[in-house]
């Protein structure tokens, strides 16, 4: 008798468990969050861009003066990271004025 009971309370132990990590696994109900504006998104990206390409310059400054704790390697990737953000913006870009092109065309 002893043991059917133990296994009763680990059931529901078990139970109770497997409510609370549900309870838990519910999301909450979001407050509703104001969208951001597109020029800010497009503002904050090109920020990072330059705060990225800032970082670069830098990084290969510390790097050509010999400062210590510089590896060539960081100052590779960082310069890569630069690169591929800077061409992704520009290709953004592209894509915008080109979005606008084709808008100013259409027959009205």
């Amino acid at each position: 008798m002893e043991q059917g009971v133990q296994f009763n309370r680990l059931l529901l132990e078990m139970r109770s468990m497997h409510m609370e990590a549900m309870a838990r696994a519910r999301p909450e109900v979001a407050s509703p969050v104001e969208n951001p504006d597109f020029a800010d998104l497009l503002g904050q990206a090109i920020g990072k861009v330059n705060a990225t390409q800032q970082a670069s310059s830098h990084l290969a400054s510390a790097f050509e003066m010999g400062q210590g704790g510089v590896d060539i390697t960081d100052v590779m990737i960082a310069s890569q990271k630069a690169s591929v953000s800077f061409q992704a913006v520009t290709q953004v870009r592209n894509k915008l004025v080109q979005a606008y092109q084709d808008i100013m065309q259409m027959p009205v």
